[in-house]
């Protein structure tokens, strides 16, 4: 049942669709006006062209037949012009409706939670933003616009028919319940086909996307050859399922042309049947069969194509519902911040505070502490002890499910996610730098941050030298992801970027973990420096770290087993000094 329901013609989801050409109705409107306008006049060459033959050529009338002959190229003129204007109307408005969509669905994808790519492969995202989007497009260009026209010229061409000759009509659609059963066939066949092939297109993406973003491990491992046969098999699916959607077309082309053969032949057949009678109009029937062979092919075609861009319709529903399922996610963090404006220049204070990711397996469990102002608090802890995940829940990347964290007495959840967001800066020890230049990865295209600004700042934290070192200084592009720099060089920068955005709270995750002992020296002046006056919160496995930290927490299994600084901690003999002896003791 669920089944059917999923193949069924969904109108609700067409209106949703249609509801973005709102801002652009006199375009919708003009491309309708053009297709009634051309459905209509296009009727007219088969009964021009009959005439033509069946009374000026047959009579030899030479005026008669250049008259119509002129009046038959204004026709195709106009008509051509009218498809112009329909095509090129109708391609800027489905590029003008996927510019909004487009805009509105990565509006909404950098709003989600974290746990929402967490669960979703990044490739499937980019087929919706880009693939999927497109698809919708041709809802407009070739899909909703181009079937009203068809089955327009699909009514006239009856209508006209049946007046002219209501007989030779009935001749004419004899074949049509033959084709409407092929053509229900087809789009089954094809719908299903395309239908594979958007899904093969997004496992081909998430597969590309990733095996690109981590092709240091496939060279590591020496995986090239195993997952270049992985992708084989993906990509032979891909065809697979483009090969179905050809084998639809090459049976079901070849049938309409069969069809149209036949109801001319039949025209042919009963014409020289009436010519054979006594009192047959022989101007008449020849007349009425060269514009009714004409008629038959302007039937035919439409029919024929409307299979195609009914399927072409259908593939843009598809694509659009699954943009739209995108868009009706809701996993956003809640802001319904107070009128007031938080002071963050306070006491950070966790209070009972409980956090799963997944249901009821939590990963913090009764943390309780408070970080004064100007304080430096450094946490510390085996790998999973719930480190990382204390500070995603300060910068509100996730919810937690019991307890409170407030900042100077206010509670994190009544403060908006954009004062959060910008009076908290977070050093990751996994530092993501842009296929740009170092200015914009430092500024992050920000205005109000000179480059003065950003130098002044760089000579500080230790990282100038190395940058003018390079090519084009500070206009040097580090490429994807920073793949021209080293470790600690993208360290740097990472700690220049929190630097000149000025924030209250630093929140350091593992940031020296990764770099070597030079690297560090350096970094460690940056750490100085950013943490001068300001309330910190470090996670680190450098000893150096810890011991300039005024209170050092230590959490194991996601509790807090101790708190205090580096000499009490060590005199206690306990969880702190069993760390230091197996982590930190050898520096």
């Amino acid at each position: 049942m669920q089944e059917k329901k999923k193949n069924s013609f969904n109108l609700t989801l067409l209106k949703r669709i249609l509801s973005y050409i709102t801002p652009y109705r006199g375009k919708f409107y003009f491309a309708l006006f053009i297709t009634l306008f051309i459905a209509a006049i296009s009727i007219l060459r088969p009964t021009i062209i009959g005439k033509l033959v069946g009374n000026s050529i047959a009579n030899k009338d030479n005026d008669g037949l250049l008259i119509g002959t002129i009046v038959v190229i204004l026709i195709l003129f106009v008509e051509a012009i009218g498809s112009y204007f329909r095509s090129y109307v109708a391609q800027e408005l489905g590029q003008n409706v996927i510019r909004d969509i487009r805009n509105q669905i990565f509006s909404h994808i950098t709003k989600l939670k974290l746990s929402f790519f967490d669960n979703n492969p990044i490739g499937m995202l980019v087929t919706r933003v880009i693939s999927d989007i497109e698809t919708m497009a041709d809802i407009f260009s070739q899909g909703f616009i181009m079937i009203i026209g068809d089955l327009l010229t699909i009514i006239f061409v009856i209508g006209t028919m049946l007046y002219i000759n209501w007989e030779l009509t009935l001749i004419v659609i004899i074949p049509i319940p033959i084709l409407l059963w092929a053509t229900k066939i087809f789009k089954n066949a094809i719908k299903k086909a395309f239908q594979e092939v958007r899904n093969e297109v997004s496992k081909l993406n998430t597969f590309v996307q990733e095996h690109i973003s981590g092709i240091k491990i496939v060279k590591i491992f020496n995986r090239e050859k195993v997952e270049i046969d992985r992708f084989e098999k993906i990509n032979k699916k891909h065809k697979t399922a483009h090969i179905k959607s050809i084998w639809a077309y090459s049976i079901f082309f070849p049938v309409v042309e069969n069809l149209s053969a036949l109801s001319i032949a039949l025209l042919v057949f009963y014409s020289l049947f009436k010519i054979n009678t006594p009192d047959a109009n022989v101007e008449q029937i020849i007349t009425e069969l060269t514009s009714f062979i004409l008629f038959v092919q302007m039937l035919y075609r439409p029919i024929r194509m409307l299979a195609d861009k009914f399927n072409t319709l259908q593939m843009g529903l598809v694509g659009s519902e699954r943009v739209f399922k995108l868009l009706d996610n809701q996993e956003f963090v809640i802001n319904t911040p107070d009128k007031e404006t938080a002071n963050f220049n306070g006491t950070i204070e966790f209070e009972k505070l409980w956090f799963a990711y997944n249901k009821e397996q939590y990963v913090l469990k009764d943390i309780s502490f408070k970080v004064k102002k100007g304080e430096t608090v450094a946490i510390v802890g085996a790998t999973g002890a719930g480190k990382s995940s204390i500070i995603n829940l300060l910068s509100r990347f996730y919810e937690y499910q019991k307890g409170t964290i407030c900042i100077n007495g206010k509670d994190l959840r009544s403060i908006s996610i954009e004062q959060i967001r910008s009076s908290i800066a977070v050093v990751l020890q996994d530092v993501f730098l842009y296929s740009d230049s170092i200015l914009n990865n430092i500024t992050l295209g920000e205005k109000s941050i000179t480059k003065e600004e950003v130098i002044k700042a760089a000579k500080l934290v230790g990282a100038h030298n190395f940058i003018m070192k390079l090519p084009e200084n500070y206009n040097f592009n580090v490429k994807e992801n920073g793949g021209m720099l080293s470790v600690g060089q993208r360290q740097l920068i990472s700690f220049l970027r929190a630097y000149v955005y000025n924030p209250s709270i630093l929140i350091l995750d593992e940031a020296t973990s990764s770099v070597d002992s030079e690297s560090e020296e350096l970094i460690q002046l940056a750490i100085d420096k950013l943490t001068e006056g300001r309330t910190s919160i470090i996670i680190a496995h450098r000893l150096s770290t810890i011991k300039k930290a005024t209170k050092i927490i230590v959490l194991e299994k996601g509790k807090i087993m101790e708190m205090g600084s580096h000499e009490e901690l060590l005199s206690q003999e306990g969880f702190y000094r069993n760390l230091y002896e197996s982590q930190f003791k050898g520096e």
